[in-house]
């Protein structure tokens, strides 16, 4: 028999609660600099999708630029999955790991506050490089970058937090395909499917968000564009607090609670 490509459900499931564990023994240090990195990864995606559906629409269409946006966004999670990182949405699968008993739910909270924190910060320190480079200059990527933030500015809370549940549904189910996979060409197929789905569907990334928005806030200064509803205020509590709230429940409840009663509370028989 050759060797085996992929884990089963079941198998997946005890192999995310048990990597769930590393929280117990992995130090703050640690975490941080990971959670740094991932906020790095997502916004090399969110910036390269923005990148390539500047003008793409007008040549395509909107449909089909979306789905090329959705693609190139992936990197971004094959980047957290294959080189490593703690990535906020992605770790909502960590509810498995506290409701088998194998870490306290304080320790769940612990994790989420500083991953949060981290990716918060390299996603705005990315956002930052980004508008240094001056390559927002060329072509309309920076009408763009405005036009991305303003919308999401827009979402009433209700349609922000309902597509953060949607969003991190896929996200979660991404990285859950991505355990599975055995090797790395498996691992990326299986962040590309879910993540080209949720982007070029439009749902809602808190950590995404988190590059998105503050880049427009940055142009919008710089080019003395101002958009009533697009402020730091409206980021921070029209958007990415819905979308956090919503992230969470579509990963806790659609994934990490949904196949941890499927496949490993044994109680349910």
């Amino acid at each position: 028999m050759g060797e085996k490509r992929f884990l089963t459900p079941v198998e997946t499931a005890h192999a995310i609660i048990q990597n769930g564990r590393r929280v117990l023994h992995q130090s703050f240090g640690r975490t941080f600099v990971l959670s740094l990195l991932a906020g790095f990864y997502i916004a090399f995606g969110a910036q390269l999708s923005t990148v390539v559906t500047q003008d793409a629409a007008q040549f395509t269409g909107l449909g089909i630029s979306r789905l090329l946006g959705g693609s190139v966004f992936s990197v971004g999670l094959m980047l957290v999955v294959i080189c490593g990182a703690e990535l906020f949405t992605g770790n909502s699968l960590l509810a498995g790991t506290a409701l088998h008993g194998e870490i306290s739910w304080g320790k769940l909270a612990e994790n989420w506050a500083v991953v949060l924190a981290g990716n918060f910060i390299g996603s705005l320190f990315f956002a930052w490089l980004m508008f240094e480079t001056r390559l927002w200059e060329q072509g309309a990527v920076a009408d763009q970058a405005l036009k991305i933030a303003a919308v999401k500015c827009k979402l009433s809370f209700t349609a922000a937090f309902v597509r953060g549940v949607l969003c991190n549904w896929l996200v979660c189910l991404a990285v859950f395909m991505a355990t599975a996979a055995r090797d790395v060409t498996g691992k990326m197929l299986a962040c590309f499917i879910p993540i080209m789905t949720f982007v070029a569907s439009g749902f809602e990334h808190s950590i995404a968000n988190m590059y998105y928005i503050p880049t427009g806030l940055f142009l919008s200064s710089e080019l003395a564009r101002p958009d009533p509803a697009l402020t730091w205020h409206a980021f921070i509590i029209d958007n990415l607090a819905p979308v956090t709230a919503g992230n969470i429940v579509g990963g806790v409840v659609f994934v990490a609670c949904a196949y941890y009663y499927t496949h490993i509370d044994t109680r349910k028989d």
